[in-house]
């Protein structure tokens, strides 16, 4: 199979669980090589998602590192799937390759839960706030790299819809609620927006209060997206250059305990829908 010369975060990240398979189990890289009959360096390629492995090549590796979790082990299995064509890969070559990512990892997702203070959450987002954001990045971005990135941005939105769309909790800060991007009449109908998703049955909105107080990482925009077993769950992270992928098992276990904190400040979807209500009649 043919080396990748830009693997995706999936990718990476089935390179990252197979060396850990290997180095838990204390295999060498040599003795991995000669079991499934390839050259030293395709393993470091295959660790590094930049080859792929097949379905029984793995099932082998695992079998030879002791792994008995057999529900992960399919989890991998699945992972070395040849990339569907996702939407998101017509715009592969035209948007960072951070955008399809996240993409990928919400299309993958049995459920997502994220937390913002100073934005809105990008699947809740109408156009006209979308826009106004794009046209605020430093430095200015083309008039059709906007156009890709509200595109791209419209359609990430679809994942919570269809026939059985993952569980989705967006916590929402009040200062965000209250940021006016685009003026008042953008801001009113974003609101006005937020309310109608979080009737969705898959949607539960949560509003932090400013009397609410300090919350761990203030200002930090993160997503937790349940992967298919424990230890397939990642944590995505907004950077002013780029999204941040974490999947450590410490990383994993801080920022579920940041989403707990942050939940258990907020207050619950009937009064969160009655706190935006108020503060879009303002407007």
């Amino acid at each position: 199979m043919a080396a990748r010369t830009s693997p995706t975060e999936r990718q990476k990240r089935l390179g990252v669980e197979l060396r850990k398979m290997r180095t838990s189990a204390d295999v060498s890289a040599e003795f991995a090589a000669g079991l499934l009959g390839v050259d030293r360096g395709k393993i470091s390629n295959i660790e590094s998602g930049a080859r792929p492995i097949s379905p029984d090549r793995l099932r082998t590796l695992a079998f030879n590192c002791d792994c008995t979790d057999q529900q992960y082990v399919d989890a991998l299995v699945e992972m070395t799937q040849p990339r569907s064509r996702g939407w998101w890969e017509k715009y592969r070559g035209a948007l960072p390759q951070g955008l399809l990512d996240i993409a990928e990892l919400e299309a993958h997702a049995l459920r997502m839960r994220a937390g913002y203070a100073m934005h809105m959450p990008g699947l809740l987002q109408t156009s006209d706030h979308a826009l106004t954001l794009f046209r605020v990045v430093v430095p200015q971005l083309p008039e059709r790299e906007i156009a890709l990135r509200l595109a791209h941005r419209m359609e990430r939105q679809e994942v919570l819809e269809g026939d059985s769309p993952p569980p989705y909790t967006a916590i929402v800060h009040e200062a965000a609620l209250r940021m006016q991007f685009g003026g008042r009449g953008v801001a009113r109908a974003q609101l006005d927006h937020l309310l109608n998703r979080s009737e969705q049955p898959n949607v539960r909105l949560l509003v932090i209060p400013f009397a609410a107080g300090a919350f761990p990482g203030a200002g930090q925009t993160v997503l937790y997206a349940d992967g298919a077993v424990r230890q397939l769950d990642t944590v995505q992270i907004d950077n002013s250059h780029g999204p941040v992928f974490a999947c450590s098992e410490t990383q994993l276990a801080k920022y579920r305990a940041h989403l707990d904190w942050m939940e258990g400040m907020a207050l619950p979807p009937r009064k969160s829908r009655d706190f935006i209500r108020t503060i879009a009649h303002q407007l």
